[in-house]
């Protein structure tokens, strides 16, 4: 953990410059129990960014969202192997972190990972998996973070920000709207950090998870900083953020100003149920 000590470059406000994080999604279509190469969403590829030389670059987690139990499977000759790598199991329908982020994977620039999965058999049935990665010193990101000690330093007020997301059914990102779409509350030229969320089912359904849920904008460097999109374990997605930064002892979350408000993006991954789902997502105002 010292490398990524020496990396960070903290304001007096608490303010970590200089860094990203990037959820990167891809998904597969009845891959049955062959392992299978994921198509990437839009956007994400899994080529490691050119980050600084010798940066501890970081897998911080994965997860999956699947219909039936299978393995994900993530390799590069610079893991340990890149025979099986690593090597997890998702339960159908579980949408949790599948690996502990502390101390995290160390990854390097312009490696390219393998990622593969396993699960269903049904023809049309999409399998998504999605992989957390953090770069301590990201040359041009203009994304802000804070540690969960600058949080309860200068923690105002908090405020939930409801949007409904029309999810598409072809796998991927999909529903974008901004974060001021459904509620406009955000205080104008007002620091918000992003603690966590929650997801719940639109009206008329009984369940409504995602595979992901992702918020971009200026203030995360325009890379997409999210988390797993399920809608049973919100003692852990509300708070998600900070247990990332809890965990691992960096600051992991993530600060909007609201006078971004209109280009603050936020979506989700779905399958091809593409089940509609509501988003809260839960800010601290700051000082």
């Amino acid at each position: 953990m010292n490398a990524f000590l020496k990396v960070l470059q903290q304001s007096p406000d608490g303010l970590l410059h200089g860094a990203a994080l990037e959820v990167l999604t891809g998904f597969v279509t009845a891959p049955s129990t062959t392992q299978t190469a994921l198509t990437m969403a839009s956007g994400n590829s899994l080529t490691i960014r050119n980050a600084a030389v010798d940066s501890p670059i970081r897998l911080l987690t994965a997860w999956v969202d699947s219909q039936v139990r299978g393995i994900l499977r993530i390799r590069s000759p610079k893991l340990h192997d890149n025979v099986q790598g690593i090597r997890v199991g998702h339960q159908a329908n579980v949408i949790q972190p599948l690996i502990y982020p502390s101390p995290g994977q160390r990854l390097y620039s312009q490696d390219n990972l393998t990622v593969d999965l396993s699960g269903s058999a049904t023809a049309g049935d999409i399998e998504t998996a999605c992989l957390l990665v953090y770069y301590p010193d990201m040359p041009g990101s203009s994304a802000r973070f804070i540690d969960p000690a600058a949080l309860k330093q200068r923690a105002v007020n908090y405020v939930s920000v409801e949007n409904s997301l029309a999810t598409g059914t072809a796998g991927g990102y999909s529903g974008e709207e901004a974060i001021n779409a459904d509620f406009d509350l955000l205080k104008n030229n007002v620091d918000y950090a992003l603690i966590g969320y929650e997801v719940s089912p639109v009206a008329g359904q009984t369940d409504g998870g995602c595979a992901c849920v992702r918020w971009r904008g200026t203030d995360s460097g325009n890379y997409g900083v999210g988390g797993p999109g399920s809608d049973t374990m919100k003692w852990l997605t509300n708070q998600w953020f900070v247990w990332l930064s809890q965990e691992t002892g960096l600051p992991l979350i993530p600060v909007f100003n609201a006078s971004n408000r209109g280009s603050i993006l936020l979506d989700a991954a779905q399958d091809e149920n593409g089940l509609d789902v509501i988003v809260n997502s839960i800010f601290a105002e700051l000082k």
